[in-house]
């Protein structure tokens, strides 16, 4: 199991084509990072390929894998959107957008056979990905008095957060990014600098 801070993503969107009894099953993986995205991406695809007979997806969100939706878009319940998702379970990855269109062939392929085409063109496009492994990161902002600047940049200069940004008068701020599991211990030594006050930080994914 992954640590908790950490989640597989793909870099690029790919593809991936399967056919069965002259059905084609056209896969298209795209990584996503809001639902916003993904419904812009279904409505670009189903215009694409209006002609098709369905154009079905499932998509996973978060790093917690907790934000989900398979969709069969008119095939029998549970036969594209589910074996879909499956891949992308099996795979271990979030923030991924896949989608299947079919091209209908003339022959029925029965439920069992359209179980095993819809993952079998999703394998296809995630095997054509390039996967990755991204840290969570948090970011937290310091306020501090400017002549303590050198108690803060030794802590950044140590426990390496990246600087979002940084503006220095005479109450001096600095926005940092780190990886969530090291984030106690930063907030920890910055919270000892004198003057400085922490605000509240976000998840960012």
């Amino acid at each position: 199991m992954t640590a908790e801070d950490t989640y597989k993503t793909i870099i690029e969107p790919s593809e991936g084509i399967y056919t069965e009894k002259r059905s084609k099953f056209i896969a298209i993986a795209l990584p996503v990072r809001t639902l916003d995205e993904i419904k812009m991406h279904l409505e670009t695809y189903q215009k694409k390929y209006y002609d098709a007979r369905h154009v079905c997806y499932a998509y996973m969100l978060g790093a917690a894998r907790k934000d989900f939706r398979a969709n069969d878009n008119g095939e029998p319940s549970g036969t594209a959107g589910k074996p879909i998702l499956g891949q992308i379970n099996s795979n271990e990855l979030t923030n991924i957008l896949i989608i299947v269109v079919r091209y209908f062939g003339g022959i029925k392929l029965g439920t069992s056979g359209l179980i095993v085409a819809y993952k079998a063109a999703a394998a296809e496009a995630i095997a054509a990905a390039t996967i990755i492994e991204k840290t969570v990161d948090e970011d937290v902002t310091v306020m501090f008095e400017y002549p303590f600047m050198n108690d803060v940049m030794r802590i950044v200069k140590e426990e390496e957060p990246e600087i979002l940004n940084q503006s220095y008068d005479m109450d001096c701020s600095m926005t940092l990014r780190i990886r969530r599991s090291m984030m106690p211990k930063l907030r920890a030594r910055l919270e000892k600098v004198e003057t400085a006050r922490i605000l509240d930080d976000d998840s960012v994914l």
